[in-house]
């Protein structure tokens, strides 16, 4: 394939061709009008000059005197500078102004001849093989009474003629040389300021392909290119709007799935990876800008979202589906599916939107043990209280011993009711507070409140033989609820001595780490499995369930202890192993109270 060759060459030889052509052809037609001019100006010439000599030949040709015809055709030719030739009717030449007639063959069938003796006369342009050259001819018929005597023909060399004609040529070659010189250097003229013009527009529409919309042509003065110009520049104007509304509108897509918890997919009917959002690169550690384009297989290695692509692929409606990974631990991903459609409203793949829903699970989980363990709390002493009630009713009173006896387990049974229901108003109560922002802070002394919770703890502690050991800077304050703090503390050591064996102590320290109170609890006792850790601050959850409710618990101590934490804006946090006992370490913001009073911390609410 030739290579495409530049619009200005084909504008310069166009050019070029059609003033050369034209040039051509005017010079030619006007050479061929001026030759034939001429031509015909010598011929009507001729002509006269044989009209002229006719009547001085004619006598001599009725009779025909051969001599003196020749010796007027010489004498007039050379006064004339013609050459004479008298012809009879049969064709033979009596007379010539340049050679003996005698050596001259039959003229009957020249063209020139023949013509006059058919019509009077005749012309003829031909080369002269007894001159050697082109010349002329013009004959005239001698009559006489309607009787054709002969024909006079009178010629003349073309030698001069065309010289003259050819000098013109020459002339007309050297004007034309210069006229194509200077149509030459216009059309290359004319052809580089359009060329350099389109070159503009080239240059032009090149920086608008390379997305500088911006970019305006300059209009050339011809209305073509003009207009083209104003095309362009118009053309650009509207793709650099369009161009920048669909920036601003992918801009705000990649903004909302940037900000997006959820995981945004979208997958091809191949399975090729389309595009996805930062959360989702971020879900299954993928580069997304190295995966699009890969298949589901290739970047997710997860069998189970691998199978629910390939289903939504297969299903015409949405798909929704749990699915458990693993990322740091169990993670419970819900997935859902839509149909992925094209401009057309064909369905070209699907989306897939994912969000981690382990908490959202893990507190449905919660909210249903919660339920049961509540239910199951309540119910126990419920069915035990109902039992000796309908014993009583249908057994009377019986001995006094039992009676009392019976009376005596409702009793307790109703005392523990009533601790659940304590339990969970004081949580629903810092739950609240907490969210209204009603909590009543103060600058409270911590070995006041140490002082509080151990009093309150000692006759349990008194009666297992536990020593209780307080280790705290005397001075130290902090701000917060003086009544839920020591509430928290009651909590923590109730817990503590409860699993301690007899004989064994206690330790309640606090110590300041800068900006926060560091509260420990430490006892010695028969410790926590570690799988039991995570769990232990949930409300009703138990250790060892038997043991919990032997002992008197709710099941809700330590709940209430995270809460009170959180709602100072701190947090509580254990350490345990089997066996060796366990920590619980309360961390709260030590806030900018004043160091308290001295003296015995009086709580000013009753401790629930």
């Amino acid at each position: 394939m030739k290579p495409p060759r530049k619009l200005l060459w084909r504008l310069f030889f166009s050019y070029l061709f059609i003033a050369l052509g034209a040039l051509f052809l005017a010079g030619w037609h006007f050479l061929h009008t001026l030759e034939k001019f001429f031509e015909d100006q010598l011929t009507a010439d001729l002509f006269g000059r044989a009209r002229m000599i006719e009547p001085q030949i004619r006598p001599l040709l009725d009779p025909v005197q051969a001599p003196a015809v020749d010796a007027l055709c010489k004498l007039s030719g050379r006064h004339t500078g013609t050459r004479f030739s008298v012809i009879l009717p049969d064709g033979t030449v009596v007379g010539d102004t340049w050679v003996a007639p005698e050596s001259l063959d039959n003229h009957a069938g020249r063209p020139e001849i023949a013509a006059a003796l058919a019509a009077g006369s005749g012309r003829s342009r031909r080369y002269s093989y007894t001159l050697r050259q082109n010349v002329l001819y013009a004959a005239v018929a001698a009559d006489t009474d309607g009787h054709r005597l002969g024909v006079i023909r009178a010629a003349i060399p073309l030698s001069r003629m065309e010289a003259q004609i050819g000098d013109m040529r020459l002339e007309f070659l050297a004007v034309g040389g210069i006229v194509a010189l200077l149509a030459l250097g216009v059309t290359l003229l004319i052809s580089r300021q359009y060329g350099r013009k389109i070159d503009e527009l080239k240059e032009g529409a090149a920086r608008l392909a390379r997305g500088e919309l911006g970019h305006r042509l300059r209009a050339p003065d011809s209305e073509e290119l003009g207009g083209l110009a104003e095309s362009l520049n118009r053309m650009a104007e509207e793709l650099e709007s369009r161009l920048q509304t669909v920036i601003r509108q992918r801009n705000e897509l990649e903004a909302v799935l940037s900000s997006m918890l959820e995981g945004v997919l979208a997958v091809d009917r191949g399975e090729r990876i389309l595009s996805l959002n930062p959360a989702a690169a971020r879900w299954f550690d993928l580069d997304a800008e190295r995966v699009r384009g890969k298949t589901v297989p290739e970047a997710i290695r997860n069998l189970a979202i691998q199978q629910f692509i390939a289903q939504a692929l297969q299903t015409p409606g949405s798909l929704e589906e749990d699915i458990t990974v693993y990322r740091g631990g169990e993670r419970t991903l819900n997935i859902k599916s839509t149909p992925l459609r094209g401009g057309g409203d064909e369905a070209i793949g699907v989306l897939i939107v994912f969000s981690d829903v382990t908490r959202l699970r893990r507190l449905e989980e919660v909210r249903r043990d919660f339920v049961a363990n509540v239910s199951h709390e309540i119910k126990t002493p419920l069915t035990a209280i109902q039992g000796f009630v309908e014993t009583l009713q249908q057994h009377g009173t019986g001995e006094a011993e039992e009676t009392a006896r019976f009376l005596q387990i409702i009793a307790r049974h109703v005392g523990r009711l009533n601790a659940i229901v304590d339990d969970l108003l004081l949580l629903s109560r810092i739950e609240n507070e907490d969210e209204r922002g009603e909590l009543a802070l103060e600058a409270v002394r911590l070995r006041d409140l140490f002082h509080g919770a151990v009093q309150v703890c000692r006759p349990k502690a008194e009666d297992r033989r536990i020593a209780i050991a307080i280790e705290t800077d005397p001075q130290l304050t902090l701000d917060a609820d003086p009544v839920l703090l020591e509430q928290a503390l009651v909590n923590l050591l109730d817990n503590a001595i409860k699993y301690s064996e007899p004989g064994q102590s206690v330790h309640l320290r606090g110590r300041s780490t800068g900006a926060r109170v560091v509260i420990e609890v430490q006892d010695h006792g028969i410790g926590i499995e570690k799988k039991h850790l995570p769990r232990l601050f949930e409300r009703f959850y138990r250790v060892d369930k038997a043991r919990s409710r032997n002992q008197g618990g709710t099941g809700l101590g330590l709940a209430i202890v995270k809460h009170i934490a959180q709602a100072h804006g701190g947090r509580v946090t254990v350490e345990s192993q089997l066996g060796e006992g366990s920590l619980f370490r309360l961390e709260l913001p030590r806030g900018g109270g004043q160091e308290a009073a001295g003296g015995n911390h009086q709580p000013k609410r009753p401790v629930m």
